[in-house]
């Protein structure tokens, strides 16, 4: 639930769907949310190996 209100990085894939992720401290990896349009319902959620942070 935290890294859909906290997320690390939030984007809007072309399909409208939201994308966001956050670093998941318990486990050592990064969690991927994909939301819907609505931006309430998940589409789906995995731990993404790939995720780089965007550099500020």
């Amino acid at each position: 639930m935290d890294a859909m209100k906290n997320p690390l990085q939030q984007d809007v894939q072309a399909d409208g769907r939201i994308r966001k992720c956050k670093f998941i401290d318990e486990v050592g990896k990064y969690l991927r949310v994909i939301l819907l349009e609505d931006g309430e319902t998940v589409h789906n959620a995995f731990f993404d190996r790939s995720f780089k942070e965007e550099e500020k």
